[in-house]
């Protein structure tokens, strides 16, 4: 166990000193493996998970669905989710930051990146936005804690690392990710609430849309609703009736969502050639960045397991009599304190291999399967927090760098009620797992 200590604190220290986390966790974990059982057995383990990585047929869904977000991106589809949501939200005070909400919300369902969703919203509200005399501590405070979304509605990549990295069913993940994504759409329209109740003049009304228009922007989404249903639909056997019979995998329900989103920019004029190369650079490059991060997340949890943590802590805890709930509540405020100064991914990565065991082997009322649906979907939501939060929010800082006149003091300010709505929800979701669980339960 001291081992493991050591080795988790040496990541920690690489972290700060500005060391990516993917060859600070794979550093530790190969020295720390070579300690336990010499070097030939480390560089063994090191070159079989590499050769395994790349040959892993369930790690495909991870680029087809990178591909489909970007292919989504080019589309245009964000801008017409814009229009539908501000045709029907936008007279109201706040309507404009409400019809952003949601449609990040939607943009979520086709995308899969909280980052890709906060910068390609950025462009299409942020001047609507400023068009109405909205603050820009509104502005971009809807923008980024909407583009949180995209890591929880589904489909998600950071659900599918965790599915990977828990063997956990990345269809059950999926589907249990939507009541908590709903229920934080709805508390974020009530941030919203809150922060023109107290500043009158940060959301004033837009114009009204006729009945007439609001159908006209409704037309134009049939794109979006028609990728959701092919994905979504065959990845659950919606589709496995006459005369369709269609039923996914993941990975086949990822590619079909990549060719979907393709088709779909394609049909709109939004590709040429030299588009279509530099969308797949960019999937390969992203693909390549995720992989390498997993790799050394995978060589770090080898370490972890060998050293003994995870069984420590559970006899730790069992020893303690501590409550299983007071454990968890531990364990989230862990999360917590490490959002503030981890990106999501990363955080991720290297706390699951430490605190996965351990929270299957709580006494929660739930299977263990339950258990690794559940805690998935929490500790997403947790991640969400962190992209939000000082000092490190990703997505705050990628609205800095996308709008570039708003200085990251004013987005974090703006910020602050909608993380305080999450960790409500947070809270909502731990303590009543049926809301995490129900639709898992019932496909």
């Amino acid at each position: 166990m001291l081992a493991s200590i050591i080795g988790l604190g040496a990541v920690l220290v690489l972290v700060f000193l500005r060391m990516p986390i993917a060859i600070a966790m794979g550093i530790v974990g190969f020295v720390g493996y070579m300690d336990e059982r010499g070097f030939r057995a480390s560089i063994s383990m090191v070159g079989r998970l590499v050769i395994d990585t790349a040959q892993n047929y369930g790690l495909s869904v991870v680029p087809l669905f990178i591909l489909m977000g970007l292919f989504v991106s080019r589309g245009g589809l964000a801008r017409e989710l814009y229009q539908v949501s501000y045709a029907f939200l936008g007279h109201l005070r706040g309507g404009l930051a409400m019809a952003t909400i949601c449609a990040c919300a939607g943009f979520s369902a086709i995308c899969g990146s909280s980052l890709a969703t906060a910068a390609t919203m950025s462009k299409v509200s942020m001047p609507q936005m400023r068009k109405y005399g909205y603050s820009d501590r509104l502005s971009t405070a809807s923008i980024a804690a909407g583009g949180t979304l995209g890591i929880l509605i589904p489909p998600s990549v950071i659900l599918v690392i965790y599915g990977l990295l828990t063997e956990t069913s990345i269809g059950k993940l999926f589907i249990a990710g939507v009541v908590p994504g709903v229920l934080g759409v709805v508390l974020y329209l009530v941030a919203v609430k809150y922060t023109i109740t107290v500043d009158s003049k940060a959301g004033p009304a837009g114009e009204k849309s006729t009945w007439s228009d609001r159908f006209a922007a409704l037309r134009g989404v049939w794109a979006v609703l028609l990728l959701f249903f092919l994905v979504i639909g065959g990845l659950y056997g919606v589709l496995d009736v006459w005369p369709i019979y269609l039923t996914f995998s993941p990975t086949e329900a990822a590619g079909m969502g990549a060719a979907g989103a393709f088709l779909i920019a394609l049909s709109r004029g939004s590709l040429n050639f030299r588009i279509v190369v530099h969308v797949l650079v960019e999937a390969a490059q992203t693909t390549a960045a995720l992989f390498t991060v997993l790799i050394g997340a995978w060589i770090f949890s080898n370490f972890v397991n060998l050293a003994g943590l995870p069984e420590a802590l559970r006899t730790m805890v069992q020893s303690a009599g501590v409550a299983p709930m007071a454990v968890m509540l531990m364990i989230l405020l862990i999360y917590v304190v490490l959002g503030c100064v981890f990106e999501s991914l990363s955080m991720l990565l290297l706390t699951v291999p430490i605190f996965f065991p351990l929270v299957i082997s709580l006494d929660l009322g739930m299977t263990p399967d339950e258990i690794a649906v559940w805690f998935g979907i929490v500790v997403v939501v947790v991640t969400e927090i962190s992209l939000i939060t000082p000092p490190v929010g990703l997505n705050v800082f990628v609205l800095k760098g996308v709008i570039g006149d708003v200085s990251t003091a004013t987005i974090f300010r703006g910020v602050t009620p909608f993380w305080l709505v999450d960790i409500i929800r947070l809270a909502l979701l731990v303590l009543i797992p049926s809301l995490v669980l129900f639709l898992p339960n019932s496909m």
